[in-house]
């Protein structure tokens, strides 16, 4: 694929796990084994085809909602697979976690601002894990900070700017967001990257992320080549 129409950005909702799970017959748990097992590969084959930032939708903060079971056994998975994200760190690959990770336990806390500090200064690649994420719970906290920036006059409301949020966002050191793939049929964004997609393509597909191959890669970024990104001008 010819680099300049390779998107340097994708987001991927990671949807269709436990529908994945189902029709096996099998535990919801097991759908997003599967579906971790795809993540790992998936950051493989965005570096092979050029992207340079991959970020995946791991947790939102409405899954909370889900039953007790299926939360826990996303906790244990999160932890199991924190060995192969700190190994992934080892490639050259930055980790940047999006969300507000204080409701997780301080094990799983640590083991990620580990992660993300000791990753800084890789450039080989960027991979965005957004846990306990929402993108009007990050759009709130953007606004609290400038709130507080105005109330102690380090700045005043005039001087807010759309580039002062955006360095409040958790995504203030990645490449702009040029595409979102979602699998599973579903149609929507879910609160994912809202201010950052306001002017990224969107990919929709039937198939579920378990079954997820790089030949769906490769689709979607074919698709998003051929479309015209004009952002608002002719």
């Amino acid at each position: 694929m010819e680099s300049t129409v390779v998107p340097q950005h994708i987001g991927f909702i990671m949807d269709g796990n436990g529908r994945w799970a189902k029709k096996r017959g099998m535990p919801r748990n097991f759908g997003h084994n599967q579906g971790a097992a795809v993540f790992k590969k998936t950051i493989n084959w965005c570096r092979e085809l050029g992207v340079k930032c991959a970020t995946f939708y791991a947790f939102s903060t409405e899954n909370w909602k889900r039953p007790e079971e299926e939360v826990r056994g996303i906790m244990d998975l999160l932890r199991r697979y924190i060995k192969d994200i700190r190994a992934s760190a080892k490639e050259d690959i930055r980790i940047i976690i999006l969300g507000d990770i204080t409701p997780f336990d301080e094990d799983i806390r640590n083991e990620l601002l580990d992660i993300m500090q000791t990753s800084e200064e890789n450039t080989g690649f960027i991979v965005g894990i957004a846990l306990n994420y929402g993108g009007r719970a990050e759009i709130t906290a953007a606004a609290k900070v400038l709130a507080e920036k105005c109330k102690d006059g380090q700045m005043s409301p005039n001087e807010i700017t759309e580039s002062s949020i955006e360095q409040q966002l958790y995504t203030k050191e990645m490449p702009p967001l040029d595409l979102v793939i979602r699998p599973s049929g579903e149609q929507r964004l879910s609160n994912f990257l809202i201010w950052q997609a306001a002017y990224a393509e969107f990919v929709f597909m039937d198939v579920l992320w378990p079954d997820f191959t790089k030949k769906d890669l490769e689709y979607a970024i074919n698709v998003y080549a051929g479309r015209s990104r004009r952002f608002g001008g002719l």
